[in-house]
């Protein structure tokens, strides 16, 4: 049986990489999910399979050296999936010493506990042994209105404390593969979106303020460009990757979607009406009218997209859902999950979390 250590599994893209491999390999396969539980962790994302007997939970930090290393001696580790990340781009603006610690710390913790892990005494790896690090478009900073596409051979242009430390972090993995022929891969993806996304991105967060008629708050104009992609189509590509990949290399992974964020909006009010029910009462607060125009973020890339032409002609892979069904899906999904919604918002799960592991 293969185990994988999964980093940030109880986030939003690490929790649907791990329903996704349990629907793929079922009991194939052992996955441990190691998460720190921040506001972005939430094991209720994972309820479904959580007594699974091939899965684990351990609540840990990965910038604590010792406790990963730990975790790496008690068991034997095929792969490493390493989503662990802050990712949100204000709280980045507002605090970037979190994410520089736990992006870039965190990330050398892990490689070189893996490192020590898999290495043989003769300086070659345990046969089989695969470290992925998952990682953003934004390390490449912004396009043009007018054109062109981030490719593996973009040069790095951050433009926010979050891409830098994302783009800091994947120099680390990069000069890991090339200082110790340590068996990694990366993946830079474009804007995911789907069901278990924290309500403070900007698809659940204009999903749950258009249902309660409250302002949607828009950047400058709304004519920034986002390449989005369908989270599940992401953790097919992840496993992808890990096992047609080869070693050493870089992978884009884009959607082929790409909209303005005022595009976004006025989608997402369109089929919440679509989708909810005709004598469903909040049809009465879905209005374009609540679209709010506010200052822009600093440093706001204009315009990101992603070819993923690598993947598909190496590997295969390519974007399954198209942005109309993706949409529709996910806006589905929030709707019949509206606890789930409601436990994030008012902070619920923290607390419960903060109790059993206090």
């Amino acid at each position: 049986m293969r185990t994988y250590l999964v980093t940030g599994g109880a986030g939003f893209i690490g929790s649907n990489y791990i329903h996704y491999m349990f629907r793929k390999y079922g009991d194939q396969i052992k996955i441990i999910n190691v998460d720190a539980l921040t506001y972005a962790g939430n094991l209720e994302n994972l309820k479904e399979i959580e007594n699974r007997s091939n899965y684990v939970f351990i609540k840990a930090d990965i910038c604590d050296s010792n406790k990963i290393q730990e975790i790496f001696d008690n068991n034997d580790i095929d792969r490493v999936v390493h989503f662990a990340a802050e990712s949100h781009v204000d709280r980045s603006i507002r605090n970037p010493d979190i994410f520089v610690k736990t992006n870039v710390l965190g990330t050398l913790v892990m490689l070189n506990a893996a490192k020590c892990s898999w290495e043989n005494s003769d300086g070659s790896y345990k046969s089989d042994k695969k470290f992925l690090h998952v990682s953003t478009d934004e390390v490449y900073g912004s396009l043009s209105d007018e054109g062109g596409y981030f490719y593996e051979t973009t040069a790095y242009d951050p433009h926010s404390p979050y891409s830098a430390s994302k783009a800091s972090s994947d120099f680390l993995v990069k000069s890991y593969v090339d200082t110790y022929n340590f068996p990694a891969n990366i993946t830079n993806c474009s804007n995911n979106y789907g069901p278990y996304q924290f309500p403070e991105k900007l698809i659940p967060l204009m999903i749950n303020n258009a249902l309660q008629g409250k302002q949607l708050p828009i950047y400058g104009d709304g004519k920034n460009v986002r390449d989005w992609l369908y989270v599940e189509d992401h953790a097919k590509a992840i496993d992808m990757v890990q096992e047609l990949g080869k070693l050493g290399e870089t992978y884009n992974i884009g959607g082929h979607n790409e909209k303005q964020n005022i595009e976004i909006v006025e989608i997402i009010l369109d089929t919440l009406l679509d989708v909810l029910p005709e004598n469903d009462q909040r049809r009465k607060l879905i209005s374009k009218d609540l679209i709010t125009y506010i200052s822009d973020r600093k440093g706001h890339d204009r315009r990101y997209a992603i070819a993923p032409d690598k993947i598909k002609k190496d590997i295969g892979w390519f974007p399954e859902t198209m942005f109309k069904e993706g949409i529709k899906q996910t806006i589905r999904w929030y709707l019949d999950h509206e606890d789930w919604m409601s436990n994030i918002t008012n902070g619920d799960y923290q607390k419960y979390y903060e109790e059993m592991y206090k």
